[in-house]
């Protein structure tokens, strides 16, 4: 009888169901174990060490994944944050800045998550290599935001990229352009996971190598993964060997994600002494944001909820604007000093999140990630900040790309800001079909980009084209039905109007 069998039985006989899964558990972890031993013996010397870690990782949240029983949260646990955990901007920004701007931005490095490629907008490549606004991508207006604040108060903000193994090689090939840049430009990359098979948990992949058959069988385990690799990197000893005591994290691709000197303030002159370890900007849902992860107040810390982690029978109540009013921009301002300590301490604690996949041949999978701003509860004097919905721009779609594009904002020094223009702050609701998903296709249909500054709401589905120079107001409709196609003409002016059927402008 084999050793599982009798182990098998014995925890049977004992009448244990819990025994019987330990049991289970166990054998699993020493098959993963075993699995994760074949992996590394094909990895090439030069990539031994890098390797290793990366896989020791995994195996630690392999370990985390199969002790967790059910939704991470209680929900009868979960409270409103106290009043001052979650401060409204104007009382941070009514503080003023200090007569030293330099020496407290001095203290600062500006990461930027760049892990994600452009794949969901049709393009090849990292995200931030997109266009966005006159030719600029989200990495040159990044690098343009920094240089200008080190022009201006003659200080040394670095720039941090955290690549990922999917866009790291071309980011590095881009870095080049930026060498005459005041901006010193930094890089490290997150971690490599293997996939594993949702029916055995075993990983998919056979050996190192991330291309050919096992080009699906690694992926980047979500942003969370930032501390380990930040601290495994180097770069965490380096800045604070050299004086920085903050880092600033946002997506790349929320373009209002700039360095806010009162925030910086905030943290490097505490109103009450006690240093803040961790900040996390939130901003005011609205009906579009129903899905944000919140703040709560959950066993005496700040704790970012997010909706997979809200048992089913709550997600109703975890949408509603009233109950939950704020969500995580993922604009983060975390302490150094911290990340050291509790990344030495091994105590930076996040909720597993498992993502499901089906890999191109049919194989379904799980993908085991975590998510940066959930590391809130492990830091000391979190403080949540109410910012202006202005700090929350971020282009996921074409949709968001037309906004950016538009007269709605002006560009200054990398940064863009609602034109004054506009006579309401909100930013219009614009839904454009699936014939405008990539971007080319998009870039395509647009011979120049609507004057949009009076704008409520824009549909468009269909074969639609704009010509020059067309103007959008109030509500606007356009749907061309399967087989019709739109030309909107040059110059035209549409005011609350519907247009749909077949409308073809031809020259005479």
């Amino acid at each position: 009888m084999s050793r599982f069998v009798q182990d098998l039985s014995k925890a049977m006989s004992q009448d244990g169901a819990s025994q019987f899964q330990e049991v289970i558990r166990q054998e699993l972890e020493l098959s993963v174990k075993k699995e994760l031993e074949k992996i590394l013996t094909t990895a090439p010397s030069h990539e031994f060490e890098h390797t290793k870690k990366d896989l020791d990782g995994f195996r630690k949240l392999f370990h985390r994944f199969l002790q967790e029983k059910g939704p991470s949260v209680d929900w009868g646990k979960i409270q409103k944050p106290p009043e001052d955990s979650i401060q409204p901007y104007e009382k941070i920004k009514a503080r003023g800045l200090p007569d030293n701007i330099s020496s407290v931005l001095n203290k600062l490095v500006v990461v930027k998550l760049n892990g994600g490629l452009g794949t969901s907008m049709g393009c090849k490549g990292p995200k931030s290599l997109i266009g966005v606004r006159n030719e600029n991508t989200f990495l040159d207006l990044t690098v343009q935001q920094i240089e200008h604040l080190n022009k201006t108060y003659n200080t040394d903000v670095p720039l941090v990229l955290m690549n990922s193994f999917n866009t790291d090689e071309d980011t590095k090939k881009i870095l080049q352009k930026y060498n005459h840049c005041r901006v010193k430009i930094y890089t490290f990359n997150q971690s490599r996971y293997p996939r594993i098979n949702k029916e055995s948990l075993l990983p998919v992949a056979k050996n190192v190598s991330f291309s050919g058959e096992n080009t699906e069988a690694w992926y980047p385990p979500g942003h969370g993964d930032i501390y380990a690799s930040f601290y495994n990197s180097g770069l965490l000893d380096t800045f604070i060997g050299e004086g920085k005591e903050y880092i600033f994290v946002s997506n790349i691709d929320n373009l209002g994600a700039t360095v806010d000197l009162y925030i910086l303030n905030h943290l490097m002159n505490p109103p009450n002494g006690k240093p803040c370890e961790f900040v996390m900007e939130v901003t005011n849902k609205t009906r579009a944001d129903v899905k944000g992860g919140t703040l709560t107040q959950y066993e005496g810390k700040l704790r970012l909820v997010e909706i997979a982690q809200v048992p089913k029978a709550h997600v109703d109540e975890f949408k509603s604007v009233s109950k939950f009013k704020i969500f995580n921009t993922n604009n983060l301002w975390i302490s150094l000093a911290a990340v050291k300590r509790l990344q030495e301490q091994n105590a930076i604690d996040m909720e597993i999140i498992v993502n499901p996949k089906t890999l191109d041949g049919g194989l379904n999978v799980i993908q085991l990630e975590t998510a940066v701003g959930a590391a809130i509860k492990s830091f000391e004097n979190s403080l949540g900040i109410n910012v202006p919905r202005s700090r929350f721009l971020p282009v996921k779609t074409t949709s968001d790309l037309l906004l950016v594009m538009s007269n709605l904002y002006s560009l200054n020094a990398g940064s863009l800001t609602m034109s004054e223009k506009r006579e309401f702050p909100t930013v219009p609701l614009v839904k454009l079909g699936s014939s405008f998903t990539k971007v080319q296709d998009y870039l395509r249909r647009f011979e120049s980009i609507p004057d949009m500054l009076e704008l409520d709401h824009l549909t468009v589905s269909g074969d639609v084209t704009f010509g020059k120079n067309v103007s959008l107001k109030g509500t606007v409709i356009i749907i061309a039905n399967h087989g019709d196609r739109i030309d909107i003409p040059p110059g035209a002016v549409l005011e609350n109007k519907i247009v749909s059927g077949n409308l073809r402008i031809l020259d005479h």
